[in-house]
């Protein structure tokens, strides 16, 4: 006994929404791959919250291909058992993808406070002879986001006394010095050539803008996918009153 128009109709449509589904997963890695490479670089002084969402967020991706098998199958076999399989892992998956979006918005929220706190303990570390890759990373942040201790210039004196004060500071915080290399002292605080932004702010935005990131296409996604749980339930139930009809 065939499918109803209706169901039918539904069986190619979520047929159809299979093959984005898939490119829902390749969309999702990309997303959580492109913010794991934008935070790959401070992986030393930025808190763990901004790598497990990503990582998530690949997860999924990757479990996505898995369940596109069984809705194709389940959908053009007219198997109940594959597309009740299908809905379940489905209904994971937007579980899933709810929760990474939402988490992904809350980090935003508290992206603030972390990049203050991680930066305001590395900073001490600064130039000190096992502290390397921080010492690398706090000039990496300074010269491409034109900025200069967490908040301003003076924030260096009162993490690292011993080495720095208002006009002695990590060459970094000076926009000229080509080829210097070590410690410099900038001019006069009020000069140009004084990095005066904090990078509270320009680096702050870049990585909060990385976490939206995560949250909407977390939660853009599940919704898309909301549709596919409600095509793949209806279509099971008429293939298990086919099934049934069929006595």
């Amino acid at each position: 006994m065939a499918l109803s128009t209706s169901a039918n109709f539904i069986k190619y449509l979520l047929f159809l929404f299979n093959f984005f589904f898939a490119i829902t997963g390749v969309i999702i890695m990309a997303v959580g791959l492109t913010v794991q490479g934008a935070y790959h670089n401070f992986r030393d002084i930025l808190d763990a919250k901004f790598f497990s969402i990503p990582t998530f967020l690949v997860v999924i991706g990757s479990f996505i291909f898995v369940i596109a098998f069984f809705g194709c199958c389940g959908a053009y076999k007219e198997n109940y058992c594959m597309t009740l399989t299908f809905s379940v892992l489905l209904i994971l998956i937007f579980i899933l993808e709810l929760a990474a979006g939402i988490s992904g918005y809350v980090l935003r929220n508290d992206t603030r406070e972390l990049v203050s706190n991680a930066l305001n303990s590395s900073m001490k570390s600064y130039g000190g002879e096992n502290a390397g890759d921080i010492t690398l990373v706090w000039d990496e942040i300074q010269v491409d986001f034109d900025c200069c201790g967490v908040y301003n210039s003076s924030d260096w004196g009162r993490a690292n006394a011993v080495k720095f004060n208002e006009t002695f500071l990590p060459m970094t915080c000076c926009r000229q010095q080509t080829g210097a290399v070590g410690y410099v002292a900038c001019p006069d605080p009020t000069s140009a050539t004084l990095r005066k932004t904090g990078c509270i702010d320009s680096f702050g935005d870049f990585i909060k803008a990385h976490a939206v990131s995560l949250g909407a296409a977390g939660i853009a996604l599940a919704v898309i996918q909301f549709f596919g749980i409600l095509f793949a339930c209806y279509l099971a139930k008429q293939i298990k009153l086919q099934g049934v009809s069929s006595y």
